[in-house]
Protein backbone atom coordinates (compact mmCIF):
# COMPACT_ATOMS: atom_id res chain seq x y z
CA UNK A 1 0.00 0.00 0.00
CA UNK A 2 1.56 3.32 -1.06
CA UNK A 3 1.65 6.49 1.03
CA UNK A 4 -1.06 8.30 -0.93
CA UNK A 5 -3.45 5.38 -0.60
CA UNK A 6 -2.76 5.08 3.15
CA UNK A 7 -3.30 8.79 3.68
CA UNK A 8 -6.65 8.75 1.89
CA UNK A 9 -7.79 5.59 3.61
CA UNK A 10 -6.95 6.87 7.09
CA UNK A 11 -8.44 10.31 6.47
CA UNK A 12 -11.78 9.01 5.32
CA UNK A 13 -11.64 5.87 7.49
CA UNK A 14 -12.68 3.94 4.39
CA UNK A 15 -16.29 4.85 5.06
CA UNK A 16 -18.59 7.50 3.68
CA UNK A 17 -21.97 7.82 5.34
CA UNK A 18 -24.77 8.55 2.96
CA UNK A 19 -26.72 11.40 4.56
CA UNK A 20 -29.67 12.26 2.38
CA UNK A 21 -31.90 15.16 3.46
CA UNK A 22 -35.06 13.49 2.30
CA UNK A 23 -35.30 10.01 3.76
CA UNK A 24 -38.42 7.95 3.24
CA UNK A 25 -40.95 8.22 6.08
CA UNK A 26 -41.91 4.58 5.65
CA UNK A 27 -38.29 3.49 5.83
CA UNK A 28 -37.72 5.32 9.10
CA UNK A 29 -40.97 4.02 10.54
CA UNK A 30 -40.03 0.43 9.67
CA UNK A 31 -36.64 0.85 11.32
CA UNK A 32 -38.26 2.32 14.43
CA UNK A 33 -40.77 -0.52 14.71
CA UNK A 34 -38.01 -3.09 14.27
CA UNK A 35 -35.91 -1.46 16.99
CA UNK A 36 -38.84 -1.38 19.44
CA UNK A 37 -39.63 -5.00 18.63
CA UNK A 38 -36.10 -6.10 19.45
CA UNK A 39 -36.26 -4.29 22.80
CA UNK A 40 -39.63 -5.73 23.78
CA UNK A 41 -39.35 -9.39 24.88
CA UNK A 42 -43.10 -9.83 24.67
CA UNK A 43 -43.28 -9.07 20.98
CA UNK A 44 -42.95 -11.87 18.37
CA UNK A 45 -39.45 -12.63 17.14
CA UNK A 46 -40.71 -12.37 13.56
CA UNK A 47 -41.52 -8.71 14.06
CA UNK A 48 -38.04 -8.04 15.39
CA UNK A 49 -36.49 -9.67 12.37
CA UNK A 50 -38.76 -8.15 9.72
CA UNK A 51 -36.48 -5.20 9.04
CA UNK A 52 -33.65 -7.60 8.30
CA UNK A 53 -35.61 -10.01 6.14
CA UNK A 54 -34.68 -8.25 2.91
CA UNK A 55 -31.02 -7.69 3.74
CA UNK A 56 -28.58 -8.47 0.97
CA UNK A 57 -26.65 -11.74 1.34
CA UNK A 58 -23.06 -11.54 2.47
CA UNK A 59 -19.88 -13.47 1.85
CA UNK A 60 -18.75 -16.11 4.38
CA UNK A 61 -17.29 -14.70 7.58
CA UNK A 62 -13.54 -14.28 7.58
CA UNK A 63 -13.40 -13.63 3.85
CA UNK A 64 -14.83 -10.12 3.23
CA UNK A 65 -14.04 -10.18 -0.49
CA UNK A 66 -15.07 -13.77 -1.16
CA UNK A 67 -17.93 -14.25 -3.58
CA UNK A 68 -21.23 -15.34 -2.12
CA UNK A 69 -21.70 -19.08 -2.80
CA UNK A 70 -23.86 -19.66 -5.86
CA UNK A 71 -26.58 -21.46 -3.92
CA UNK A 72 -26.86 -18.57 -1.45
CA UNK A 73 -27.19 -15.74 -3.98
CA UNK A 74 -30.45 -13.86 -4.40
CA UNK A 75 -31.68 -11.89 -7.37
CA UNK A 76 -30.77 -8.23 -7.47
CA UNK A 77 -33.76 -5.86 -7.23
CA UNK A 78 -34.99 -4.72 -10.63
CA UNK A 79 -34.82 -1.02 -11.42
CA UNK A 80 -35.43 1.39 -14.26
CA UNK A 81 -33.42 4.61 -14.48
CA UNK A 82 -32.55 7.17 -17.12
CA UNK A 83 -28.83 7.75 -17.57
CA UNK A 84 -27.34 11.21 -17.89
CA UNK A 85 -27.55 10.93 -21.69
CA UNK A 86 -31.27 10.23 -21.62
CA UNK A 87 -31.14 6.48 -22.26
CA UNK A 88 -33.13 3.99 -20.21
CA UNK A 89 -31.23 1.58 -17.97
CA UNK A 90 -32.81 -1.55 -16.50
CA UNK A 91 -31.15 -4.34 -14.59
CA UNK A 92 -32.75 -7.00 -16.77
CA UNK A 93 -31.17 -5.67 -19.97
CA UNK A 94 -27.78 -6.82 -18.64
CA UNK A 95 -28.86 -10.40 -17.96
CA UNK A 96 -26.18 -12.70 -19.32
CA UNK A 97 -23.40 -10.28 -18.39
CA UNK A 98 -21.46 -9.79 -15.18
CA UNK A 99 -22.53 -6.44 -13.79
CA UNK A 100 -20.51 -4.08 -11.60
CA UNK A 101 -22.98 -1.72 -9.94
CA UNK A 102 -21.26 1.22 -8.28
CA UNK A 103 -23.19 3.51 -5.93
CA UNK A 104 -21.05 6.63 -5.81
CA UNK A 105 -21.02 10.43 -5.90
CA UNK A 106 -18.76 13.17 -7.23
CA UNK A 107 -18.33 14.54 -3.71
CA UNK A 108 -17.50 11.13 -2.20
CA UNK A 109 -13.73 10.96 -1.69
CA UNK A 110 -13.55 7.18 -1.39
CA UNK A 111 -15.61 6.81 -4.54
CA UNK A 112 -13.06 8.86 -6.47
CA UNK A 113 -10.29 6.55 -5.27
CA UNK A 114 -12.06 3.62 -6.96
CA UNK A 115 -13.10 5.33 -10.19
CA UNK A 116 -9.74 4.86 -12.01
CA UNK A 117 -9.82 1.15 -11.15
CA UNK A 118 -13.34 0.77 -12.49
CA UNK A 119 -12.41 2.62 -15.66
CA UNK A 120 -9.57 0.11 -16.12
CA UNK A 121 -11.92 -2.82 -15.43
CA UNK A 122 -14.34 -1.46 -18.03
CA UNK A 123 -11.61 -1.22 -20.66
CA UNK A 124 -10.18 -4.66 -19.90
CA UNK A 125 -13.32 -6.73 -19.42
CA UNK A 126 -16.16 -5.05 -21.36
CA UNK A 127 -15.60 -7.27 -24.39
CA UNK A 128 -15.45 -10.32 -22.11
CA UNK A 129 -18.91 -9.70 -20.66
CA UNK A 130 -18.55 -7.06 -17.92
CA UNK A 131 -21.15 -4.28 -17.78
CA UNK A 132 -20.36 -1.40 -15.46
CA UNK A 133 -23.03 1.02 -14.23
CA UNK A 134 -22.44 3.96 -11.91
CA UNK A 135 -25.33 5.42 -9.90
CA UNK A 136 -24.80 8.84 -8.33
CA UNK A 137 -26.57 8.85 -4.96
CA UNK A 138 -26.00 12.44 -3.82
CA UNK A 139 -28.56 13.85 -6.23
CA UNK A 140 -25.91 15.85 -8.03
CA UNK A 141 -26.97 17.52 -11.27
CA UNK A 142 -26.30 15.75 -14.59
CA UNK A 143 -24.05 18.66 -15.60
CA UNK A 144 -21.88 18.19 -12.51
CA UNK A 145 -21.67 14.46 -13.14
CA UNK A 146 -20.91 14.90 -16.85
CA UNK A 147 -18.11 17.34 -16.08
CA UNK A 148 -16.53 14.91 -13.64
CA UNK A 149 -16.92 12.01 -16.06
CA UNK A 150 -15.21 13.93 -18.83
CA UNK A 151 -12.25 14.81 -16.62
CA UNK A 152 -11.96 11.24 -15.33
CA UNK A 153 -12.47 9.68 -18.80
CA UNK A 154 -15.40 7.58 -17.60
CA UNK A 155 -16.94 5.85 -20.60
CA UNK A 156 -19.40 3.58 -18.84
CA UNK A 157 -23.03 4.47 -18.20
CA UNK A 158 -24.02 6.61 -15.22
CA UNK A 159 -27.45 7.53 -13.86
CA UNK A 160 -28.73 9.63 -10.97
CA UNK A 161 -30.22 7.48 -8.21
CA UNK A 162 -32.93 8.22 -5.67
CA UNK A 163 -33.94 7.33 -2.11
CA UNK A 164 -36.21 4.48 -3.20
CA UNK A 165 -33.39 2.81 -5.10
CA UNK A 166 -31.02 3.35 -2.18
CA UNK A 167 -33.42 1.61 0.17
CA UNK A 168 -33.85 -1.36 -2.17
CA UNK A 169 -30.09 -1.87 -2.34
CA UNK A 170 -29.44 -0.91 1.31
CA UNK A 171 -27.19 2.02 0.39
CA UNK A 172 -26.35 3.37 3.83
CA UNK A 173 -22.73 4.30 3.19
CA UNK A 174 -20.57 4.89 0.16
CA UNK A 175 -18.86 3.79 -1.87
CA UNK A 176 -21.01 0.68 -2.19
CA UNK A 177 -20.19 -1.75 -4.99
CA UNK A 178 -22.09 -4.84 -6.07
CA UNK A 179 -21.07 -7.61 -8.42
CA UNK A 180 -24.05 -9.29 -10.07
CA UNK A 181 -23.58 -12.59 -11.85
CA UNK A 182 -24.77 -13.54 -15.33
CA UNK A 183 -28.05 -14.82 -13.88
CA UNK A 184 -28.85 -11.49 -12.23
CA UNK A 185 -27.96 -12.62 -8.70
CA UNK A 186 -25.88 -10.65 -6.22
CA UNK A 187 -22.46 -12.29 -5.96
CA UNK A 188 -20.79 -9.62 -3.82
CA UNK A 189 -21.82 -6.46 -1.97
CA UNK A 190 -19.02 -4.36 -0.51
CA UNK A 191 -19.29 -1.08 1.42
CA UNK A 192 -16.15 1.05 1.54
CA UNK A 193 -13.15 1.13 -0.75
CA UNK A 194 -12.56 -2.24 -2.37
CA UNK A 195 -9.27 -4.09 -2.54
CA UNK A 196 -8.44 -3.58 -6.21
CA UNK A 197 -6.54 -6.83 -6.77
CA UNK A 198 -9.02 -9.08 -4.98
CA UNK A 199 -11.99 -7.35 -6.59
CA UNK A 200 -10.50 -7.88 -10.03
CA UNK A 201 -9.99 -11.54 -9.17
CA UNK A 202 -13.68 -11.77 -8.27
CA UNK A 203 -14.64 -10.21 -11.61
CA UNK A 204 -12.44 -12.68 -13.46
CA UNK A 205 -14.01 -15.59 -11.59
CA UNK A 206 -17.53 -14.46 -12.46
CA UNK A 207 -16.60 -14.00 -16.12
CA UNK A 208 -15.36 -17.58 -16.48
Amino acid sequence: MNFAWRTIAVTIDMRFRLRRKQRSVLYRAASFVAAIAMMQPGMPAAAAQSAQSTALPTAPKGSPYALIPTQSRVGAPEFTLTDINGRTITLSQFRGKVMLLDFWAVECGGCKVEIPWYIAFDKTYRDKGLALIGIDMYGESPDVVKTFMAKAHMNYRVAIGNDALGERFHVEEMPLTLLIDRSGRIALSHAGIVDKTQFENDIQELLQ
